[in-house]
């Protein structure tokens, strides 16, 4: 949860922080009257607990015919400190509740505001001009329909909406993509991680996502476990209830993982494609770092992102996430949204997270820091993901039906220079 010892010392901060987000600002004060009656009621249980072991050494030490009414009282003093221990825990556990529900503190300066009110830091590369090229652009369904790499119809059939086959190319394509992010990462020092896509409710909770987008996310009841929607979860629960060693350096981790979203909510919207779908592929970078590194790492993670999207040879901006837009553990997100020409606009293709010490408080990781312990900060960012393969098709066909493979990915599909109806191209 957030720094309670700050909460205390500056509520101001996280009204505005709550202001920023739209979120309640009420609630900023109703954590604190938890607190306080959390610390009252604990203290009025050590007290009468101190009370009642003095009481009994007292009995101990009485005389003969004195003990049967010290005994009379100390047997009342008991019961008023079972009394206040369930009033203690009572109070514990209606504090740990209310402060579950407040979302992290967000990092000074970025946009106030919802979804529409990001700001945009960059945009790199120039939208193609399809008339110059002599044909209308096709969207990815279409493309890959017709070359045989994606087939939504038979993944309705077999599981339901927003599911789908990726077969032949598209197959390929998505494991070339996933395997040049996988290089990409490693290089820069994530280790490769095939994570597990179980989690228990702890590690679900602990990093944020059973707050206020639980309904994303998929619960098998019989076995209280949770399907994770990116490997940041079994990420995050890694080094759970550990002191962590980061006198070297961050630790990195690339996970690599099916992903699932429920997309609740989501009814309408993008139902063509592979835009928005409830299982995906992912790989994705995670860092436990020193609290004073965590903004430079989070620049470190979002130039990783543009780096792949540079090597995917596709037009993009990157944008300042709005407060109101951010989800319960991140302080600030930065999102890389690439161009898709059918839609005539750019769509979301990564997110990295700055969530500065929320999940690590949660979760218990800390590092030795000045004769003590303290919470580490995490933070993570997509590499690349299914979503990827739509603006690859789109940005990359050719008048005759082709699509032509960007030059860093060749060498992951064997040569190949493009893929056309007719078959592959070397």
């Amino acid at each position: 949860m957030i720094d309670l010892a700050l909460l205390r010392e500056d509520p101001d901060l996280f009204k505005a922080s709550q202001e920023a987000r739209g979120a309640s600002v009420d609630l900023v004060d109703e954590v604190l009257a938890a607190d306080s009656a959390r610390r009252s009621a604990i203290t009025a249980y050590e007290d009468a607990r101190a009370d009642q072991k003095s009481f009994s050494s007292q009995i101990a030490k009485a005389a003969k015919e004195d003990k049967p009414e010290l005994i009379a009282e100390g047997k009342e003093k008991s019961a008023k400190v079972k009394a206040l221990q369930a009033e203690s825990e009572e109070a514990s556990f209606a504090f740990d509740k209310l402060a579950g529900k407040l979302p992290n503190l967000i990092v000074e300066g970025i946009p106030s505001g919802g979804e529409e009110n990001f700001v945009t830091l960059k945009t790199v590369g120039e939208p193609r001009d399809f008339s110059t090229d002599g044909f209308e652009p096709a969207d990815h369904l279409e493309i890959g329909e017709t070359l045989k790499a994606i087939d939504t119809a038979r993944g309705t059939k077999v599981s339901g909406s927003r599911f789908h086959y990726l077969t032949g190319f598209g197959a390929k394509l998505e494991m070339a993509l996933l395997n040049l992010a996988r290089d990409v990462a490693e290089e820069a020092g994530f280790i490769p991680t095939i994570t597990p896509t179980l989690v228990k409710p702890e590690v679900m909770r602990g990093t944020g996502f059973l707050g206020e987008h639980g309904d994303e996310v998929y619960r098998l009841e019989a076995d209280d476990l949770f399907l994770v929607g990116t490997s940041e979860v079994p990420l995050a629960g890694l080094h759970m209830d550990e002191i962590i060693d980061l006198s070297d350096g961050p630790l990195r981790y690339a996970g690599i993982s099916s992903c699932y979203r429920r997309e609740a909510g989501s009814y309408g919207k993008d139902t063509r494609g592979i835009i928005r779908v409830h299982q995906f592929q992912k790989v994705e970078m995670f860092s436990y770092v020193e609290v004073e590194n965590a903004a430079a790492e989070h620049e470190r993670m979002l130039s990783l992102q543009e780096k792949m999207l540079g090597l995917c040879e596709l037009p993009y901006r990157v944008i300042d996430t709005a407060a109101g837009d951010l989800g319960d553990s991140a302080a600030r997100k930065f999102d890389c949204e690439a161009w898709v020409p059918t839609q005539d606009t750019y769509r979301e293709l990564t997110s990295t997270s700055n969530c500065t010490t929320f999940q690590a408080r949660r979760l218990q990781v800390r590092e030795r820091y000045d004769g003590a312990t303290r919470p580490v900060a995490t933070l993570n960012g997509t590499m690349a993901n299914t979503r990827w393969l739509v603006p690859i098709l789109e940005n990359h066909q050719q008048a005759d039906g082709s699509v032509t493979v960007p030059a860093a990915l060749r060498p992951y599909l064997g040569g190949m220079t493009a893929q056309g109806p007719e078959g592959p191209r070397y």
